[in-house]
């Protein structure tokens, strides 16, 4: 291939090389497996997830038993949180697609374990079933929430068990609460006010980590722009960014969402930067193993580019690649 191998690294991030298929000949380029850092495995079939280009996910609200009793030995992996930790009537208790197996009622903000209902007990049993992160809710516009006392008790236990807590936070002031609590990652781009420029630092010193989610907010013209300002503040302030879609969440690609693509290059995000935001192993340290995301045809020579280039990426195993620009 033609095509200079520094540009393309300077374009797509470090990781980028130009290759091929050694079984089919395709000429193109591989990068890192991807992961969608918000799904809902209950609610998808995931057997689609690796044709799409998406090797790992983390589901962020499912039975913590059910979660535990798959087999993850193959391709997409899964990490999760379990169970959604709310408040007693809190959201999502009673939505139609959140099974009661999904949510654990906090009665008690206890730290001491084994208390019925306690903050303590909830996060200890999701831990038990594998859980990588803890997932609270704080959806003020659905119902009851978790008050800071009992917040600060299950980010308290989780950091004890070497867990991040990941929040659902949605309404007024709820991204607020969560960052006061220590919360390290929000489970949606601030969506329902705009968070201003003091938060935003706060939460950049503080290595609070967003996960993007900005597609869904598509037939809300008001949520999308002030999940797209705050998140294109965030990400200038240096905030580090994860694409997610919450798939599962209407109708949605099982695989790479070009509209989640490109809404996150349309926040700043883009070439490199939306490249590690899809590569980024969180919760976990290492990426996927064997397998890699390749994009078949040529590769992209202007950021503009970047994100309709990125529809055409599937997952494959890493030994089928060979490299072309050593």
């Amino acid at each position: 291939m033609s095509h200079d191998p520094e540009a393309l690294r300077d374009l797509l991030g470090p990781d980028a090389m130009l290759c091929r298929r050694a079984i089919t000949g395709e000429h193109g380029v591989s990068l890192p497996p991807f992961t969608d850092h918000h799904v809902h495995l209950h609610l998808i079939d995931e057997t689609q997830l690796a044709t799409g280009g998406i090797a790992g996910v983390v589901d962020l609200g499912g039975d913590p038993v059910a979660l535990a009793r798959r087999e993850n030995h193959r391709i997409p992996r899964v990490a999760y949180a379990g169970a959604f930790l709310t408040a007693p009537g809190g959201y999502p208790v009673g939505r139609p697609w959140a099974p009661p197996q999904i949510t654990r009622e906090i009665l008690d903000p206890s730290t001491h374990p084994g208390v019925p209902g306690g903050a303590a007990t909830a996060v200890d049993e999701q831990a038990s079933c594998g859980a990588s992160v803890i997932k609270a809710s704080l959806n003020e516009t659905a119902g009851p929430v978790l008050d800071g006392a009992t917040l600060g008790a299950i980010v308290t236990v989780a950091r004890e068990r070497g867990l991040p807590v990941v929040a659902h936070a949605e309404g007024d002031g709820m991204p607020q609460l969560a960052l006061d609590a220590g919360v390290d990652v929000l489970a949606h781009t601030p969506f329902t006010e705009f968070v201003g420029r003091a938060f935003t630092a706060h939460a950049v010193k503080a290595g609070q980590i967003w996960i993007s989610t900005l597609a869904i907010h598509r037939d809300d013209p008001q949520a999308a722009e002030f999940a797209r300002v705050n998140l294109a503040g965030f990400a200038a302030a240096g905030g580090r960014v994860l694409y997610g879609t919450d798939l599962g969440n209407g109708d949605q690609p099982v695989g790479v969402n070009p509209d989640e693509v490109a809404a996150l290059d349309g926040a700043g995000v883009r070439g490199a930067a939306l490249i590690a935001a899809l590569t980024d192993p969180w919760p976990t340290a290492d990426a996927p193993s064997g397998v890699s995301t390749f994009v078949p045809g040529p590769p992209p020579t202007r950021l503009d580019e970047v994100a309709e280039w990125l529809r055409g990426a599937t997952v494959v195993p890493s030994e089928e690649l060979v490299h072309d620009d050593h």
